[in-house]
């Protein structure tokens, strides 16, 4: 029997990022172990995905110490597990898990990458994190990016071979999961929710943002973009997502502006993603990094129309004026005038919504995207001389 270990940082990407994949490998007849740092979570993926999972003390910040003591423990893992592939996931855990994987005397180590903190970064902090995607991409033996944009900047910047990098399918970590993005599938009393944590006038215009409340995620832009343009006071912005201030802070302004404006609401997170964007008008995406981003996919599925910065990633999907509207990354004015233009121009939009959802149903569904990455793993076995 195959053994496959997949490694993510914290027990929060399996859940949201890998969900189902640990499942469907298992069911091929396969052994998966899940390793994470550990989490409130793990009690919850591990009933969902059916596997065991093993804990390793990762964080999300520059802990060298504290690395070299996950290096260790997860080469004593492998060690004992002696898996057939090793596959990371995140960039702690990818640099982390390559290097033990290598060490160890694992053959097949896959790291997926799906998107780089170093494209959005500066100064000395930029080159570490660029020396970081190097030693990963060195130790690994096939580089699995999530999109082609992606795919592309790596080659240019010149990171990795280009015999090492494969993109699955079309695209994406894991595709979309249509059962539960689904307007027909959204649940009475989970609308009701959403609606009372938004209260939203009779006629206001529903402009939302899902993801992590961080810098590089063009929080700033689209908080300043929105209090400036000529629909604020018709609008409300909803900022599905947490405040990160340890990792990629937001300026005190930015956050005062988002707890004490009228027309802003911030919701920490929700497991019901689906129903605030049925409540929605526009989804806006104003990231300054992506892999395959799953919000977008996700607004394609509810037949959301999309807003969305011009990078690698954002435009693997979206397509200026086609599909979505596209802004230059961190262009605040442009942003502005793209708001304003959905407000007035709702029908167009819904148009270019229609239009991506077919594109998401028909090469993003999640069945597809898993039987892709499995059929990768038994291809995998077998040039290692290990398939059946």
């Amino acid at each position: 029997m195959p053994k496959l270990i997949r490694i993510t940082t914290v027990p929060l990407s399996l859940k949201q990022l890998l969900a189902g994949q640990m499942r469907y490998v298992k069911e091929q007849g396969w052994e998966v172990v899940m390793v994470s740092a550990d989490g409130r979570e793990v009690p919850k993926i591990m009933k969902a995905e059916g596997v065991r999972h093993e804990v390793i003390p990762f964080t999300r910040k520059i802990t060298p110490f504290q690395d070299l003591i996950c290096i260790w423990k997860l080469y004593k893992l492998l060690k004992r597990e002696k898996p057939d592939i090793v596959h990371t996931h995140t960039p702690k855990a990818g640099l982390l898990g390559m290097i033990a994987a290598n060490l160890a005397g694992v053959n097949t180590r896959v790291h997926t990458l799906a998107g780089m903190p170093a494209m959005a970064a500066e100064g000395s902090k930029k080159g570490m994190l660029e020396a970081a995607e190097k030693w990963t991409y060195n130790n690994a033996t096939e580089v699995w990016p999530n999109s082609f944009g992606l795919e592309k900047f790596v080659l240019e910047q010149g990171f990795c071979p280009k015999e090492k990098l494969k993109v699955i399918a079309h695209g994406s970590s894991n595709g979309i999961d249509l059962s539960k993005f689904n307007r027909n599938a959204l649940k009475e009393n989970h609308l009701v929710a959403a609606t009372m944590r938004i209260l939203p006038g009779e006629d206001d215009f529903i402009i939302l943002s899902v993801g992590r409340l961080v810098k590089d995620k063009g929080i700033e832009e689209l908080v300043s973009a929105f209090l400036n343009s000529k629909i604020v006071n018709q609008s409300k912005l909803v900022l599905l997502g947490a405040f990160e201030q340890e990792l990629d802070p937001l300026s005190p302004e930015t956050i005062q502006t988002i707890q004490d404006h009228p027309r802003i609401v911030q919701i920490d997170w929700s497991d019901h993603v689906a129903h605030y964007m049925a409540l929605a008008d526009v989804l806006v995406h104003p990231s300054h990094r992506e892999g395959f981003p799953n919000v977008l996919l996700e607004a394609g599925a509810m037949n959301l129309p999309v807003i969305c910065s011009d990078i690698p990633g954002n435009t693997d999907l979206i397509s200026q004026q086609q599909t979505g509207l596209i802004f230059p990354v961190k262009d605040e004015g442009v942003l502005k005038e793209a708001m304003e233009f959905a407000f007035v121009k709702r029908d167009a939009m819904l148009k270019l919504a229609a239009a991506l959802y077919e594109i998401v149903t028909e090469f993003y569904q999640r069945e597809t995207i898993q039987k892709e990455i499995f059929s990768n793993y038994q291809r995998l076995l077998d040039e290692a001389g290990k398939g059946e």
